[in-house]
């Protein structure tokens, strides 16, 4: 497998109105490392893979793949085998045929082509499928052909551009799992995009957040959760997304206390340090809906009154939101927990783990 190495990548798109699609991104991926490219529509992140692949011209900087540049090197001759969203399989050939051709395209011999396929059936549950046509397999099947299609390639890095988007949601949890046991069979260099934050999180070894054509964090899905670099990593990483409320940072008697204005809250002294070039400003202040505990009575300084406006039962747990005079805050509690809408109720923050982030430029607070 290899290493692959994004140098300052821009892609820019011209005519009478030039949009740059990619801006000067830089990224190490490492040998047999699994990468996700996640962010909204339109953040650059395909457009990023297809650079990789050769299905688009790079306007600026260096790709390098095992050691060598590759901006002018053909696709074919990369050595990459990438997974499309919509399959594209050849709807005439049979599954066999399909997973065999770009083999014969490059003159393997018939036998290690017959090798080959059956091998990778075997590894993705499809050996009996390998007669049938594209139009009699299902949605799952025919993303296991895809999938196969690149193994039998044996390249030195694989591609997938949101493979799974045309699934329903319990075949696309099935086949995140096959994946990723597929990337820790195959010890492959794997780059994968989804605008899923969920697949994200579950599947990489390091994920890659980006908007508007630029990177916006790299690191470890516990990382980008726990330690966001901006708000919008913050609020695009977890389901649901983080709640942020613009405070006044106030020193009183010693302590910290940040103020919403329907709601005054003491800080925990493990941010002081954090605080102190804020006393007197306003910043953001960030709390997941986990790191709130429900309460009927509200204690001065400790807790946010509001009211219940929707009751989100998901089985395992429930997602609350909870109305305030200037804000609609989302918690999560135990389903055994009685909780109706209209209800009057207090939320009491866990302050050690709120996240501070500077007003003007989103930017986490550390």
């Amino acid at each position: 497998m290899a290493q692959v190495i994004l140098k300052n990548l821009s892609k820019i798109y011209d005519g009478k109105n030039p949009v740059r699609a990619v801006n000067d991104c830089s990224l190490e991926i490492k040998d047999k490392e699994f990468v996700v490219l996640v962010g909204p529509s339109g953040c650059g992140k395909t457009t990023t893979l297809r650079m990789i692949a050769g299905l688009e011209n790079i306007s600026g900087g260096e790709l390098i793949i095992d050691g060598q540049v590759m901006n002018a090197v053909p696709p074919k001759d990369r050595d990459i085998a990438m997974v499309f969203q919509n399959y594209a399989l050849y709807p005439h050939m049979s599954v066999y045929e399909n997973m065999a051709f770009g083999l014969r395209i490059r003159k393997v011999p018939r036998k290690e082509i017959d090798v080959r396929v059956h091998e990778a059936a075997k590894i993705l549950g499809i050996e009996d499928l390998l007669k049938r046509k594209p139009k009699a397999l299902s949605g799952g099947q025919r993303q296991r052909v895809a999938v196969g299609r690149a193994i039998v390639r044996q390249p030195k890095v694989f591609l997938f551009d949101e493979p799974l988007s045309n699934l329903d949601a319990k075949l696309r949890v099935q086949m995140r799992a096959e994946i990723s046991f597929l990337h820790e069979n195959l010890n492959a260099t794997i780059i994968y995009v989804t605008h899923d934050q969920v697949e994200a999180l579950t599947m990489a070894d390091r994920i890659v957040v980006m908007k508007d054509g630029e990177i916006q964090q790299v690191g470890t899905p516990m990382e980008l959760y726990n330690s966001p670099a901006n708000m919008f990593v913050a609020g695009f990483i977890g389901t649901p997304p983080m709640n942020f409320m613009n405070v006044f940072v106030e020193f009183d008697h010693g302590s910290y206390y940040l103020n919403e204005g329907s709601f005054r809250l003491k800080a925990n002294m493990l941010h002081d340090s954090i605080l102190s070039p804020y006393a007197g400003k306003k910043i953001v202040m960030g709390l997941r809906p986990e790191d709130f505990t429900f309460c009927m009575r509200g204690e001065v300084d400790r807790t946010i009154n509001g009211t219940v406006s929707v009751v989100e039962p998901l089985g395992s747990e429930t997602n609350v939101f909870v109305s305030t005079p200037s804000n609609t805050i989302t918690g999560r509690i135990s389903p055994t927990a009685t909780v109706h809408k209209g209800d009057s109720i207090s939320l009491m923050p866990t302050m050690a783990k709120a996240k501070f982030f500077d007003m003007e430029s989103g930017k986490a607070i550390i």
